[in-house]
């Protein structure tokens, strides 16, 4: 009886649109951000915070990028990597060759070359879908991939290939313990996803679902398909160069292009089916899914195994873990398409109408 909206009155249109309309939801999430800004930081361990915090607040953001392009304006993308590469040698590069660049508007450029990487990818998106389309963005990470490998320029000509990063610092506040990069990565995730929210929300948001919808129609409404799905594209990869500009930064510190292969791709992929496409909401519970469950499987796995006697390898575990994934897509591809999201708001709707029967 207490998350109900009854004597919630709206009396005028700025209200009416608010992100949260219910009270009870903008006091959770104001809740959910003191406790991630304030508590967490005093709590959480040095290895919660490299295994678990910040690679679930990085891959949140990026599954952010993949959802508005796949979730929303319905085209399918296999080349999320490669936005996230394209961010990551783009601000590394911006930030050995310009002097005194600050770190934050290097990462910000990074975005904006992930931005023109992913237009140009994404015009065959005008002209072909689904699996072709699918094909085309496979393209760009297999593109990427060469160029990062091969082109040594990107590199700043390192005899290993790959790069590193270190004394990061934003106007003098140095960025060195896990607490100051849990911080760092989560002041991007709540801009950005308080942006992403309001402009899913907006005319440019009601147009990328009216092409995922039915596009021949949206186009006899008056929508510009090209218009739609280039600036779904756009948009998706400045977010996702983002994401890898600050994986490449602040996760990992050293990193070489396999560190963005086809897999990275997949596992944005399957953060969204799980999470829920079409859901800002199902993006921090895809990655988070994500992001805990193999931790969850190295840490059961072996303690099942030794109460039954069997020693379980750690290439029995990946193999399993492979396993669950797929059984867990298929699963919520067949029983409920719309991921953990859809399962979270039934929760909600029936948390509105308990004690009574629905």
């Amino acid at each position: 009886m207490l998350y109900r909206e009854n004597g919630q009155f709206k009396t005028s249109y700025q209200s009416d649109q608010q992100i949260f309309p219910i009270l009870q939801d903008r006091v959770a999430v104001l809740a959910i951000l003191a406790v991630a800004f304030l508590l967490v930081p005093m709590l959480a361990s040095d290895y919660m915070f490299r295994a678990i915090l910040i690679p679930f607040l990085i891959l949140a953001l990026a599954a952010m990028g993949v959802n508005i392009l796949v979730g929303y304006c319905g085209q399918i993308s296999l080349g999320s990597g490669a936005f996230m590469a394209v961010g990551a040698y783009a601000a590394y590069n911006c930030l050995i060759r310009v002097d005194g660049i600050p770190l934050i508007l290097a990462i910000l450029l990074g975005g904006v070359f992930a931005t023109l990487v992913g237009i140009v990818f994404g015009i065959p998106s005008l002209r072909v879908r689904g699996l072709y389309l699918a094909v085309a963005t496979l393209a760009a990470q297999f593109f990427c991939d060469w160029a990062f490998l091969r082109i040594k320029w990107f590199t700043n000509y390192t005899s290993s290939g790959s790069v590193s990063v270190s004394n990061l610092n934003v106007m003098g506040w140095a960025i060195d313990t896990p607490v100051e990069k849990y911080l760092f990565c989560l002041g991007f995730l709540a801009v950005f996803g308080l942006l992403a929210k309001n402009l899913v929300r907006s005319a440019i948001g009601r147009e990328w679902m009216a092409i995922r919808d039915m596009d021949v129609a949206a186009a006899v409404i008056g929508i510009r398909p090209m218009y739609a799905k280039l600036s779904a594209f756009a948009v998706s990869s400045f977010i996702v160069g983002v994401a890898g500009a600050l994986w490449g930064f602040v996760h990992l510190g050293a990193w070489e292009p396999a560190a963005f292969s086809v897999d990275r791709s997949f596992q944005l992929l399957f953060m969204v089916i799980i999470g829920g496409m079409g859901s800002i909401m199902g993006s921090f519970f895809g990655a988070a899914f994500i992001v805990v469950l193999p931790i969850f499987l190295n840490q059961a796995l072996p303690a099942v195994g030794s109460a039954f006697g069997v020693t379980i390898s750690t290439a029995g575990i990946a193999h399993t873990e492979f396993m669950v994934f797929g059984a867990l897509i298929v699963w919520f591809l067949i029983v409920e398409p719309h991921g953990l999201a859809r399962l979270w708001s039934i929760g909600k709707q029936k948390l509105r109408l308990w004690p009574f029967p629905h």
